[in-house]
């Protein structure tokens, strides 16, 4: 392996992580996140993300490494058509049958993920698009890191198909550890099946689709969900706190 291909695996593998991490605490601590807040994020988030694929394309390039290798080709025929398509809308169904369940029960706001999204989120028309921009950099940008470059470095240096599609996601899994361990699961569950799909279709056109649709799905439906579901675990635990206040005042009483 190039040496500055596994610096730049050990910066997504360990630099990365920290980060997310880092971030994370700090938006915890907060008590809330202004416009100006979420429009940063997403902005210092967009650029972190195309300057590291512009620098990949610099190294690869620099090793004669064809863009066809890296996933970078169109793919526009029947069977990457019907396979971003398919796939996109179960994602869209996942994604639509979790947030009902935030809606539905205060349980799920325990989850890691749950405040540090309510902080991130869009909540206007603006902030959406500037959200739309951030998922769109997001879905190509790290397709094209962990499904295009790291995929083809882990295969091409162990001469192993197998080996390029769980290195490459377990990569990708702990990219997002600031999710937690659920998120560790989840994501590279996602990984797995993104790098089966790059490797089966030689392109990452259908996993650039079903990535933005599945991040953009959850961004615009979450934030509504998890302030109902806040409301009413709120609305419960005032009524649960009315009950036992009347409960003491009648033992008081009959005392």
């Amino acid at each position: 392996m190039h040496w500055d291909f596994a610096l730049i695996l050990g910066v997504l593998g360990i630099v990365v992580p920290l980060l997310g991490r880092r971030r994370v605490r700090v938006l915890l601590q907060l008590p809330d996140t202004t416009k100006l807040d979420r429009l940063s994020l997403y902005a210092s988030t967009i650029g972190f993300q195309w300057l590291s694929v512009v620098l990949i394309l610099w190294r690869t390039t620099h090793h004669e490494i064809h863009p066809s290798q890296l996933g970078l080709s169109l793919g526009l025929n029947l069977v990457s058509i019907t396979t971003a398509i398919v796939i996109s809308t179960l994602f869209f169904l996942l994604q639509v049958t979790s947030s009902r369940r935030l809606k539905a029960g205060a349980e799920e706001l325990s989850a890691e993920t749950v405040q540090p999204a309510l902080k991130v989120f869009p909540r206007d028309g603006v902030e959406r698009l500037a959200f739309f921009a951030l998922v769109s950099s997001v879905a190509i940008c790290e397709e094209f890191i962990y499904r295009g470059f790291a995929q083809y470095v882990f295969q091409d240096w162990s001469h192993s198909l197998f080996f390029g599609l769980v290195a490459s996601s377990l990569l990708f899994s702990v990219a997002h550890l600031y999710q937690g361990r659920r998120g560790l699961v989840s994501t590279f569950a996602v990984g797995i099946l993104f790098a089966g799909v790059r490797a089966w279709s030689g392109t990452l056109l259908p996993t650039i689709v079903v990535h933005f649709v599945a991040d953009f799905t959850i961004g615009l439906l979450a934030p509504s969900r998890i302030r109902e579901a806040l409301a009413n675990s709120t609305d419960a635990e005032n009524i649960a706190q009315n009950e036992k206040r009347l409960l003491d005042t009648s033992k008081t009483t009959r005392g």
